[in-house]
């Protein structure tokens, strides 16, 4: 069901005046950027984990680009409260996204910027907490000299569609992609984590990875729970091999992969590791801990 409230460009209107023109130039070629950012209850009230951060990452990814955010992170941070006020939720998913208006030439045509709220938000593969079966995709991570990897604009998408499309066809979950090496890359959503023998290992962003924040949120639980975390290099034939496997984003928090390619990740089922790194995650972001305040941010 639609919320009735959503932010766009400078003012909260009602969710049906909330329309773009068919000559956007952000529909027509893909020109935007966006985040996907969780609200979560907490004992404290409503709160917005990672919000900055999440806001910086969308100024990054405009600025790779060589776009300007048409307002600044301050004012996008009070607009993403006010969306969750408004509409009166707590627990909800919000999506921020600043996209080309109309106009004929989009070397001149202004950004526009809106910000929605959920309570669900976006299908995005595997629930946190249930296994999944991966398979590893056809289709290519897009090289840095291609589309730079490391912005969340809205055309790249398209490759992560192709991938999980064609894994949805083959009767698996998740799709994961290699980069032009042969490299594991990212998942079509997520960032990949595999755990061998007690270490946390996931590729760095080098190999095509999006620079998550949940995968960075879980590199941190990972140390201060006082495992190995390391950034390296893997093949296809090291997710078969790993003790457990996992997938993280901020639409499913972490998600078991219990298989890739049809090969049993372990024992086929979720591991240890991976069941304690779900269960911090939870208590950080709902406030069940008094550890990384500072990621939760109020909406009050």
């Amino acid at each position: 069901m639609a919320t009735k409230i959503v932010w766009m460009d400078g003012e909260l209107i009602n969710w049906d005046d909330a329309t773009v023109h068919v000559t956007s130039l952000g529909l027509h070629y893909g020109l935007g950027f966006f985040e996907g950012i969780r609200c979560h209850s907490t004992p404290a009230g409503p709160a917005i984990f990672r919000l900055t951060d999440h806001l910086r990452r969308l100024r990054r990814s405009a600025a790779i680009y060589g776009v300007k955010l048409p307002y600044p992170i301050e004012d996008l941070a009070v607009a993403c409260r006010s969306v969750v006020a408004a509409n009166h939720l707590s627990d909800c998913y919000l999506r921020p996204l600043v996209f080309m208006g109309e106009g004929g030439n989009p070397f001149a045509t202004a950004f526009r910027t809106a910000i929605i709220a959920s309570e669900s938000g976006p299908l995005a593969g595997s629930p946190a907490g249930a296994g999944a079966r991966a398979q590893i995709s056809s289709f290519q991570r897009f090289g840095a000299n291609s589309m730079p990897p490391t912005a969340k604009a809205c055309g790249q998408y398209l490759n992560s569609y192709l991938a999980q499309a064609e894994a949805l066809r083959a009767g698996c979950d998740e799709a994961i992609l290699l980069n032009a090496k042969g490299l594991v890359a990212d998942g079509w959503a997520h960032n990949v984590f595999v755990v061998v023998d007690e270490a946390v290992v996931t590729p760095p962003v080098s190999a095509g990875a999006l620079p998550g924040i949940t995968r960075q949120t879980i590199m941190t639980l990972a140390a201060e729970d006082g495992l190995a975390v390391r950034e390296q290099d893997l093949a296809r034939s090291d997710l078969y091999l790993a003790d457990e496997c996992f997938l993280t984003g901020t639409s499913v928090g972490v998600v078991p992969v219990l298989s890739v390619d049809g090969r049993p990740i372990g024992v086929g089922e979720p591991g240890p590791v991976t069941a304690r790194l779900i269960e911090r995650l939870s208590d950080v972001m709902h406030g069940m801990v008094d550890a990384h305040k500072d990621w939760r941010e109020s909406v009050a």
